[in-house]
């Protein structure tokens, strides 16, 4: 592989900020698995946000890149699964498995898109100094004969259809709206844009914690919801506290602590055939990479209220944020009535076709 950009380069990032800020580029942001596409012929590197490759769990986005980009290039964008109108991550998660005839199998019944967004280089020229305006230009015109599963991420300059892309987009399942200053250059590994989340509250169990690893002191808040047969299922976690606050709540939660982690409503969590229909704290696979996933069981008396930007499925897709206890609150009213759903979005319509 011979290009003027080559690998590894780090993706350039965006920070959170409250309001969409005016005067820029707008697209949506995409829920998938961040990917900068190198390039040159026959030889293709697709490459994580991490830089590792990640070619021989999308076969099928590998060949779409051979058929459908120009024969020399880099191209930054997201691989994501959409069916049903809308994206599906966790089916993301799936395809990084150790069998290659389990991910065949998911390529052909799963099949993953490429939406690009930026691109770094052309033929034998850098764009990685011009400005994001400039860039833009040239990937619509790089990648105008591009099909399906390539596509364009869809881009404006007017605030206002950027404001109703933030409303529309999240039945469609996107994670937002990311801003692009018109004037700013590639900047790998720098937070130079700016991203504008989905903010919502939802008042939920405490039904456990996990340790930090700096030691015993709390890192994590395991989150309950109870669905309508009135079981209580994990939605999630709750972090990001202060050490003084991690220690303080080792001793605040110790009358909760169960003895037994069998009478616990998640007592079987370290059964795979129990996840079949109960949402648990998962227990060793192939995703922990031998990690220490053990947990703290409490009673499930304690309700707090967390921020979540959006919901995967029956789950938070991220990490929530802690905002108060709620003493007024009962655990069995953490139900999932409570949440919000976005107004449907069908992304056919936004990918074209």
């Amino acid at each position: 592989m011979d290009l003027p950009v080559m690998p590894p380069v780090s993706p350039m990032l965006a920070r959170l900020v409250n309001r969409i800020p005016a005067g820029m580029q707008y697209e949506a942001k995409w829920d998938g698995f961040r990917v900068i596409v190198f390039r040159d012929g026959t030889d293709i590197e697709i490459a994580s946000r991490t830089t590792k490759s990640l070619n021989r769990y999308f076969p099928e986005v590998l060949a779409a890149v051979r058929a459908e980009l120009p024969p020399r290039c880099v191209v930054d964008g997201e691989i994501v699964i959409a069916h049903d109108g809308r994206l599906h991550f966790e089916e993301l998660l799936e395809r990084i498995h150790p069998a290659d005839s389990r991910v065949r199998t998911l390529a052909e019944r799963t099949p993953a898109s490429f939406v690009a967004f930026d691109l770094l280089a052309l033929g034998s020229r850098s764009l990685m100094d011009e400005p994001q305006s400039g860039r833009r230009e040239a990937l619509l015109e790089a990648l105008g004969p591009a099909r399906a599963p390539v596509h364009t991420a869809p881009a404006t300059t007017d605030l206002e259809l950027a404001r109703t892309w933030f409303t529309q987009f999240e039945g469609a399942g996107l994670d937002g709206v990311v801003a692009k200053p018109l004037d700013l250059p590639y900047r790998p590994g720098d937070r130079a844009m700016f991203k504008i989340k989905h903010a919502r509250t939802a008042d939920c169990v405490v039904a456990g914690y996990r340790l930090h690893k700096s030691g015993p002191v709390v890192g994590s808040l395991l989150l309950g919801l109870h669905d309508s047969a009135g079981h209580l299922q994990h939605v999630g976690v709750c972090a990001a506290f202060p050490m003084a606050e991690r220690r303080r709540l080792v001793e605040e939660l110790a009358p909760l602590r169960m003895d037994e982690v069998a009478d616990h409503p998640w007592g079987a969590w370290t059964d795979e055939a129990a996840h079949a229909d109960r949402r648990m704290p998962g227990g060793p696979s192939r995703w922990s990479g031998g990690k220490d996933l053990s947990w703290v069981p409490l009673r499930p008396e304690r309700v707090c209220e967390v921020a979540y930007d959006h919901m995967e499925g029956s789950r938070f897709r991220h990490t929530a944020q802690f905002r108060r206890w709620r003493p007024d609150r009962t655990p069995e009213s953490c139900t999932y009535a409570q949440l919000e759903e976005p107004v449907g979005y069908d992304l056919g319509e936004l990918l074209g076709g």
